[in-house]
């Protein structure tokens, strides 16, 4: 049985929840980012009880099909930015597509319905939190995380950069407060 949970967007959700279904002794046969398959089927009782033990650890069971998809369309773009360092070698939205295997129209469509922004906006500030993560690491030179996050230059990830933070990359490593968004929040 598939399980799909919000707000699992990093290893240590993982963890929670694998912690929370061995606590009602389930058995998973995955457990990804905001996908869960378990080898059992949950009574209806059952479900509203892991429902409500995910919701102490900051995660939500899901059962409307939209928001459902709408989330593994975050958990790929999520994936795709934040947990990869393989370059991809077709662009943003046949991936998502080829991921979801459903046409990208129709998911473009219902994210933005849903969310209020277009998948291309959501990738963006997802790209921004994520330069803003390596710029704090001090570990890459803006030129090596430009390449690190597909950017065709070093001027338009700055260009990006400044548009969404109102900041140059530069100006926002010199902040002694550098304010980040977690990434469940985005």
């Amino acid at each position: 049985m598939k399980l799909y949970i919000k707000y699992m967007v990093s290893n240590r959700c993982k963890a929670a929840v694998k912690e929370e279904l061995r606590k009602f002794g389930l058995h998973f046969i995955v457990v990804d980012l905001g996908e869960v398959e378990i080898m059992e089927t949950l009574s209806p009782e059952l479900r509203q009880e892991l429902k409500v033990s995910l919701l102490k650890c900051g995660l939500e069971l899901m059962e409307d099909k939209k928001a459902i998809l709408i989330e593994r369309v975050i958990n790929v773009i999520t994936d795709m930015i934040h947990h990869s360092d393989e370059p991809l070698k077709v662009n943003y939205s046949d991936h998502i597509s080829e991921k979801l295997g459903y046409d990208y129209t129709h998911l473009s469509n219902l994210f933005s319905e849903v969310k209020g922004i277009t998948i291309q906006q959501f990738i963006i500030i997802h790209k921004i939190e994520r330069v803003k993560e390596l710029i704090l690491y001090d570990e890459l030179n803006l030129t090596e995380i430009s390449y690190k996050l597909h950017y065709s230059s070093v001027a338009h990830l700055s260009n990006q950069f400044k548009k969404i933070t109102g900041l140059s990359p530069s100006h926002f490593k010199l902040l002694k407060d550098k304010k980040r968004t977690p990434i469940e929040e985005i």
